[in-house]
């Protein structure tokens, strides 16, 4: 397998006033480059704790983390981070926003943001403010700025958790876009079933206390995909009946049975 990413036996704690908190344990897990994993299970399993480690924004914790064979232990533009919340600078102009801290009156850094103008589906707006912007065109943005610096892995933490259904459903078949037009190995925590089964080519399903990794599911439909098949309502099936199981094992747990 050609594993662009590997996690092995990654363990971590916290301090908290009741005491040492595993938050995950032994995990385990290789993505393949060009692979578009997505990450469920329930709150407080440790889903965006394992992204931050990922990304390098963590390194207090044992066990092994590797990109391009190479341990994280910082981060980087290898690593493109994108939030929730799309935390981009009021002040700044879309595509200044983009760049950042890449002059724009460089030919190349110009032809670079304008590429991820219109990969990200923003020409016409390169001039607007975020107070201008939706909350979809916003995320667009902070994709294009993560992507500019054509990082080895995205990670997406919950980057649509929250927009509208028909919003969120629109930014779905715009990252299937970028990332079928990139070929960026992608990563992304949900707590959307039809989300994670509609965007990944594998679904990592975890526990809760500590967390684990319970299952991971590949899948094998074609791409676009319809929500509304028959292969992927059976799909959806198989990663809810995991996921009800972790929900129901973490209830027995929390109620001392």
């Amino acid at each position: 397998m050609n594993a662009i990413l590997q996690i092995d036996h990654l363990n971590k704690t916290f301090d908290t006033p009741q005491g040492r908190m595993q938050a995950l344990r032994s995990i385990k897990l290789n993505v393949r480059r060009g692979e578009f994993v997505t990450i469920i299970g329930p709150s407080g399993c440790g889903k965006s704790t394992l992204l931050k480690i990922i990304a390098g924004l963590d390194t207090d914790h044992d066990g092994q983390v590797l990109l391009d064979n190479e341990q994280v232990t910082k981060p980087s533009i290898d690593k493109g981070f994108v939030f929730q919340e799309h935390r981009l600078f009021p002040w700044l102009t879309v595509e200044r926003n983009i760049a950042v801290d890449w002059p724009l009156r460089d030919p190349d850094v110009r032809r670079k943001v304008d590429e991820m103008i219109a990969i990200v589906r923003l020409k016409g707006f390169e001039k607007a403010y975020p107070r201008e912007l939706s909350g979809g065109m916003s995320q667009r943005v902070a994709i294009a700025r993560a992507l500019l610096r054509k990082p080895k892995v995205m990670l997406l933490d919950e980057p649509f958790g929250a927009l509208d259904a028909f919003t969120r459903s629109h930014m779905q078949e715009v990252l299937l876009d970028i990332w079928q037009q990139n070929q960026t190995t992608m990563i992304l925590v949900t707590h959307d079933i039809d989300e994670a089964v509609f965007l990944a080519n594998r679904v990592v399903i975890m526990d809760a206390r500590p967390g684990t990794i319970r299952n991971m599911v590949p899948v094998d439909l074609p791409y676009p995909r319809k929500k509304s098949s028959s292969s992927f309502q059976e799909l959806r099936r198989i990663v809810l009946s995991e996921f009800e199981r972790v929900e129901e094992l973490e209830l027995m747990d929390s109620s001392g049975i």
